[in-house]
C-alpha cells in the first residue's frame, strides 16, 4: 500500500482549545513523495523499516501499529500483523509521513483481512489517530477544518510541480505550535477559510495560487530555525510562482507549473549545496501498488 506526503497550501491556526488542540483552516494537497507499507499476518504486533531512519519509533508508539490496533478494536477481532515500511517521505519534515503510514496501514489491513470497512468508518478511525491521517486516505486537494481531521475535497484544476528543499535537521511539530502560541496570544478562536485560494485552485490559476500560499506557523519556524530565513530568501530570488513552508516545517517547497522549470530550479539549488527533489501535485491518496 502506498500513501503520499501532504503539504498545506494554506495553514490557518487558531488559539488552542481546552483540550490543547488547535482549530485549523487548512488546504491540503497530496504530492508525489511516498511511503510504502506492506503488512503480514503475525501472532503479535511489530513494525520494521526497510532502511534505518532516525526519529521513527519501532515499538507500540509507532502510529502504524496504533492504526492497526484501532482497526481491530473497531471490528472486535483478535488479529495482529507485522508492518514493514519503506520511507520516502522526510521524517519530521512537516509532510505527514507518519500519517501516511497510518493511512496505508488501515487500508492494507482492511484488505488483508477482508474486513470491508466502510469509507466513513475508516475516516473516523483515521481522525482518532492524527489530524492529517484522514487526508492521507483521501488525497488530491481538500479543505481541512476542526483540528484538520474533517476533510472535504475541493475542486483543483492545477497540475503543478514542487521542488522540495530538504533539511538535515527536523523540526518538532509540538514545539512549533507551542512557539506559535507564544507569538500569537490573540489568535482567533476559529481561523477563516481561505476562500480566495479555493477559488484560484478551482480556476486552475497557478500564479494566483502561488500568491495566496500562506502558513501561520512561518514566524515560529523562522524563530526556531533561523537558518530557514536565508534559505527562503534564496528560493524567492529564483522568482518562482510561490514558496511554501510545509506544515510545521522545516521542509520548504518551490512552486512551478512546468516540470522543466522545476528541474532547472532543482539543478540551481543543487549547485548551491541544497538537497532537493521534485514532486508533482495533486496526486491520489493511499492506494494499492503491485510490484513486478
Amino acid at each position: 500500500m502506498r500513501a503520499p506526503a501532504k503539504i498545506n497550501l494554506h495553514l490557518g491556526v487558531g488559539a488552542p482549545r481546552p483540550d490543547g488542540l488547535h482549530p485549523l483552516a487548512t488546504v491540503y494537497q497530496a504530492v508525489g513523495l511516498y511511503d510504502d507499507v506492506t503488512v503480514y499476518d503475525a501472532p503479535a504486533w511489530s513494525v520494521e523499516l526497510t532502511e534505518p531512519v532516525d526519529g521513527v519509533p519501532l515499538d507500540d508508539t509507532n502510529i502504524a501499529i496504533r492504526a492497526g490496533r484501532a482497526l481491530v478494536e473497531h471490528h472486535g477481532v483478535d488479529l495482529a500483523a507485522h508492518i514493514s515500511i519503506a520511507k520516502g517521505i522526510p521524517v519530521m519534515g512537516g509532510m505527514a509521513g507518519g500519517s501516511a503510514d497510518a493511512a496505508a496501514t488501515l487500508l492494507a489491513l482492511d484488505r488483508l483481512w477482508d474486513l470491508q470497512t466502510p469509507d466513513d468508518d475508516l475516516l473516523r478511525i483515521a481522525g482518532t489517530l492524527g489530524s492529517d491521517v484522514p487526508f492521507a486516505l483521501l488525497g488530491g486537494t481538500a479543505l481541512g477544518t476542526g483540528h484538520g481531521q474533517l476533510v472535504e475535497p475541493v475542486a483543483d484544476r492545477t497540475s503543478v510541480w514542487w521542488v522540495v528543499v530538504l533539511s538535515d535537521q527536523g523540526l518538532s511539530t509540538p514545539a512549533a505550535y507551542r512557539h506559535f502560541d507564544e507569538l500569537s496570544p490573540d489568535a482567533p478562536a476559529e481561523p477563516p477559510v481561505p476562500e480566495a485560494l479555493i477559488e484560484a485552485l478551482a480556476g486552475g490559476d497557478v500564479d494566483d495560487v502561488g500568491d495566496l500560499l500562506a502558513n501561520d506557523l512561518w514566524p515560529a519556524a523562522r524563530d526556531l530555525r533561523p537558518d530557514l530565513v536565508d534559505v527562503e530568501v534564496q528560493l524567492r530570488s529564483l522568482s518562482p510562482a510561490g514558496v511554501l513552508l510545509s506544515g510545521s516545517g522545516p521542509t520548504l517547497l518551490v512552486l512551478h507549473d512546468d516540470v522543466d522549470d522545476a528541474r532547472a530550479t532543482a539543478a540551481d539549488l543543487t549547485e548551491r549545496g541544497f538537497r532537493c527533489t521534485l514532486a508533482p501535485g495533486p496526486v491520489a491518496g493511499a492506494h494499492v501498488v503491485t510490484y513486478v
